[in-house]
């Protein structure tokens, strides 16, 4: 999911469901970081991973849909691989977007249909689904959530998404 980290703005990024941290590895030099993970194992994990690299990251455990930050807190949020699985996503996605200061950023990677529904991205697609993850309409979520946001299909025959959100500034 390195496909992420260049777009990266600001100095405070926080990522979420961050799992053992690998991504969080690629990046922690850089920047002021924060994650925070629902699995108390995975929050071990990582710890124990940063720590082994010379890494720090302030790392919480909390659930996206009640984030453990004041709002307007990050320049960038991260969220790769994690988004298809969460049971709701209107609340994860607000609270994102609350804790992204005004122009911030979102940063996605998830899983979708291929735009040109070719039938190996189709189907890796519906295997996914098949496993638990839910396939979303990301494209109406964002403009219901109020954000200017970019789509580009970076993989998985189609089936894996970047999305780059802009959070909108209140009255623009």
């Amino acid at each position: 999911m390195k496909k992420s980290l260049p777009q990266i703005e600001g100095e405070r990024v926080l990522e979420v469901s961050f799992g053992t941290g690998y991504l969080m590895r690629q990046y922690a030099g850089d920047y002021d970081v924060s994650g925070v993970e629902l699995n108390a194992r995975m929050i071990s994990i990582a710890k124990r991973n940063l720590t082994r690299a010379g890494l720090q990251a302030d790392l919480k455990q909390g659930s996206v849909e009640a984030l453990p930050y004041e709002d307007e807190e990050f320049d960038t949020v991260l969220n790769t691989m994690a988004f298809s699985a969460y049971p709701r996503g209107d609340p994860a996605l607000s609270e994102m977007k609350r804790v992204l200061k005004p122009s911030g950023r979102l940063v996605m990677i998830d899983i979708n249909f291929p735009a040109d529904r070719n039938r190996v991205g189709m189907a890796l697609t519906r295997l996914w689904q098949r496993a638990g993850d839910i396939i979303r309409d990301m494209g109406a979520l964002f403009t219901k959530h109020g954000w200017k946001f970019e789509e580009k299909e970076i993989g998985g025959f189609g089936s894996v998404h970047l999305y780059v959100c802009r959070k909108i500034r209140s009255g623009s």
